[in-house]
């Protein structure tokens, strides 16, 4: 039997390895991040250094990956993903980020994370959604990493209001207690997994309390950084 050639997500032009899920002429003519900040991931003069933003003061995180501003098309597939079940995104969207992060690792000599973990839904946005749009980017991730990755390593432990609608000061507010770690991760490196960081509020709450229960350090690695 013939198979049917799988298509670029993008262009939808069909695909000779349709794992891939895009195109080589589409990934080269991604939209590229501006020079931003190594720590924070926003725009900055130079992206060997912090940025004075952070010296002053510096999130809980110790580097920031991210694949894309809040623009198309990365913005556009995350939507997909996250609103409308478009799980077969994943696959493109997991590979995308291993790329930003193989760039970052070049480039600031980024180790590899022992743990991979997700920021965890709300039950209730959980049921809703039918499932968590990260996890199986995360799956892949951590098998092409060869880490381990806990699903439930972070878990809310009381509802919250809907971030988006909420200042950068409140959002600090809603989450804090908000969460907690639920295995054993000291002197684990580890890598916090989400799809869009906007404040960093949510972020930056998780590394807090990863490091206060003893982690290494954590790195945020993100589909859209907004800037």
């Amino acid at each position: 039997m013939l198979s049917i050639p799988a298509a670029c997500w993008l262009c939808q032009m069909p695909l000779i390895l349709a794992h891939h899920g895009c195109c080589s002429f589409c990934l080269r003519h991604l939209p590229r991040l501006p020079t931003c900040c190594p720590r924070c991931g926003l725009p900055a003069a130079t992206s060997q250094q912090e940025c004075g933003r952070c010296l002053l003061h510096p999130p809980a995180w110790q580097h920031m990956v991210a694949v894309s501003d809040w623009q198309p098309p990365i913005r556009d597939l995350v939507k997909r993903l996250k609103f409308f079940r478009a799980t077969a995104l994943s696959s493109l969207l997991a590979r995308l980020m291993l790329l930003s992060w193989l760039s970052a690792r070049r480039e600031h000599r980024l180790r590899r994370p022992d743990l991979l973990l997700t920021v965890p839904l709300q039950k209730k946005r959980a049921w809703k959604r039918g499932y968590h749009q990260m996890e199986s980017i995360t799956r892949s991730l951590a098998h092409w990493l060869g880490c381990r990755y806990v699903p439930a390593g972070l878990r809310p432990v009381r509802q919250t209001a809907v971030q988006h609608n909420l200042t950068a000061r409140a959002r600090r507010r809603n989450l804090r207690g908000a969460f907690r770690v639920d295995i054993d991760v000291r002197g684990q490196h580890i890598a916090l997994i989400d799809d869009v960081v906007t404040t960093g509020s949510t972020a930056g709450e998780m590394s807090r309390i990863l490091l206060a229960a003893g982690a290494a350090s954590v790195q945020v690695w993100c589909l859209c950084r907004t800037l």
